[in-house]
């Protein structure tokens, strides 16, 4: 799926409890963390939910693994590796993450607390980006 793809499912969709059932499915999707990357080192600062993110670099691409404790977390980290992950550092920094949640509509829809880690997972993959 791609970012065009996403855009249409949620527009597909009535209202904010389907998109809510849409997004916990795309976390039910997403693969597990092994646990020994579950510690402070791969820790998101800023979300309320515990979430972890692990990069890896492929020639000039990276890509990203991630979880989290809760369900509309991992469905919203979904969404953020399938923005970022697989992209060049220079194209992970051209992101403007911030307009495509608009088109989602989860900035107006995520409580200010998920709307902040939301934005604390895109700046961790941005410093990521920078590192590597």
């Amino acid at each position: 799926m791609n970012i065009g793809e996403l855009v249409e499912n949620f527009e597909l969709l009535d209202n904010w409890e389907d998109k809510y059932r849409y997004i916990i499915e795309l976390g039910e999707k997403l693969e597990p963390l092994d646990d020994e990357f579950k510690t402070d080192d791969w820790k998101v600062q800023g979300c309320t939910s515990q979430v972890w993110l692990v990069p890896k670099k492929h020639g000039d691409k990276i890509t990203f693994k991630a979880d989290s404790d809760a369900m509309i977390v991992r469905g919203l980290l979904a969404i953020v590796l399938l923005i970022f992950s697989n992209n060049s550092a220079k194209d992970i920094k051209a992101v403007e993450a911030e307009d495509i949640f608009v088109k989602l509509g989860l900035k107006e829809h995520l409580t200010p607390s998920r709307r902040n880690g939301l934005f604390s997972m895109v700046e961790k993959i941005k410093r990521y980006a920078d590192k590597l």
